[in-house]
C-alpha cells in the first residue's frame, strides 16, 4: 500500500509501505496481552533485605550449647539479633516472576497498533532530514506546521542525530529509533512519525 510522504517544505509525495505492518489484521487480544506483560516487567522491584544466609560474618557458635542459663543460639546472623538477617523481608526481583515476551508477539502487537494508527490517519512519513535542526524554536515551527505536538518520532540514526537536541525540551514528543520503542509508546502518543529511512529499517525486521 502507499502512504503520503512529506517534505519539510510541505511538498507531498507517496511511498510504498509493507502491508504486513500498516495493513495488518488487528489482534486486540494479543495487544492487551503484550501490554500486560510489558507493564508487569517494567515494575520497579528494587527493595531487598538480606536473609540470614546472606549476612556476612563468622559462622562459629556464639557460646556453648549448655551451661550458660540462656537460650540456645547458633549464630549472630539470626533475625532476632541486631545486625542479623531480616525475616520475611522484600526479596527484590526474586519475589516476582518475569513474564516471557517473545519477538513474534512484539512484532504482531506493533503491526496491529500501526494499522490502527494508519486507519486514523495518525501515521506521518517525512523525507529524511538533510539539514541539522539545532534550535528548539525551529523545531517548534515544524511541530505546529504538521500538527505533531503529541507524537512518537521514530527516526533513522542520521536523522535522529540531526534533530534530537532541538526536540529535547518540547513536551509530549519522544524521539527514538527503530530498535527502541514499544507498544506502550505507540499507545501513549497520538501520532507516529517516521522518516523514509526509518520505515525501511522497520520493514527489514518484518521481511
Amino acid at each position: 500500500m502507499k502512504i503520503d510522504k512529506l517534505n519539510l517544505d510541505g511538498k507531498k509525495d507517496s511511498i510504498e509501505v509493507l502491508d504486513k505492518i500498516f495493513l495488518a489484521k488487528v489482534n486486540k487480544k494479543l495487544v492487551n496481552g503484550v501490554l500486560y506483560k510489558t507493564n508487569a516487567n517494567y515494575k520497579g522491584r528494587h527493595a531487598k533485605t538480606k536473609q540470614q544466609n546472606e549476612v556476612s560474618g563468622p559462622t562459629s557458635k556464639i557460646y556453648a550449647q549448655k551451661g550458660t542459663g540462656g537460650a540456645r543460639h547458633a549464630s549472630r546472623k539470626a533475625p532476632i539479633f541486631v545486625g542479623g538477617g531480616i525475616a520475611h523481608g522484600p526479596k527484590g526481583e526474586l519475589s516476582y516472576k518475569k513474564r516471557k515476551l517473545n519477538k513474534s508477539e512484539k512484532k504482531l502487537s506493533i503491526a496491529s497498533l500501526m494499522t490502527e494508527k494508519n486507519k486514523n490517519k495518525d501515521i506521518i512519513i517525512f523525507s529524511d532530514f538533510n539539514n541539522e535542526i539545532k534550535k528548539t524554536k525551529e523545531m517548534n515551527v515544524i511541530v505546529k506546521k504538521f500538527e505533531i505536538s503529541n507524537s512518537l518520532i521514530i527516526l533513522d540514526k542520521d536523522s535522529k542525530n540531526k534533530i534530537e537536541k532541538s526536540v529535547r525540551n518540547i513536551p509530549n514528543i519522544k524521539v527514538t529509533d527503530v530498535n527502541h520503542f514499544s507498544s506502550f509508546d505507540i499507545i501513549k502518543y497520538k501520532k507516529v512519525v517516521f522518516t523514509e529511512s526509518s520505515i525501511k529499517e522497520l520493514e527489514k525486521r518484518y521481511s
